[in-house]
């Protein structure tokens, strides 16, 4: 049994800041990628950012500069730094973890967390 958890979504103003975090928690032997992925009315599921256990980060063309993904391996964690929001940014963030569970780890599986909901207006 494993889960992902998102929090920090609210209502920010055009250019501020906002931090989501994501915990995933459970029967975990290892989480390989962890990220996040959001998803407008309207809109196809887009990536925002992955981040490896390594550290390596992947960030899609429209929060490069502007928003950071950082893992902590030891907590399971992702969070994303949200900097210099704009209205186009307004979207339910969904935390993403591929996790080999102690009971079968023999596969890796990715789990969704349910969403986040942060709205950028004035």
């Amino acid at each position: 049994q494993v889960q992902v958890v998102e929090s920090g979504g609210g209502l920010v103003l055009p250019g501020g800041s906002l931090r989501l975090s994501c915990a995933a928690s459970g029967s975990i032997f290892r989480v390989n990628d962890m990220g996040w992925y959001r998803q407008a009315p309207e809109k196809q599921r887009e990536l925002v950012a992955t981040v490896s256990r390594g550290g390596a980060t992947k960030y899609g063309d429209s929060v490069k500069g502007r928003f950071t993904a950082t893992r902590n391996n030891a907590e399971n964690t992702v969070s994303l730094q949200m900097d210099m929001l704009k209205p186009e940014d307004t979207a339910v963030y969904l935390c993403s973890a591929v996790v080999v569970s102690n009971t079968n780890r023999q596969s890796a599986v990715t789990h969704w967390g349910k969403g986040a909901l942060v709205t950028v207006s004035s």
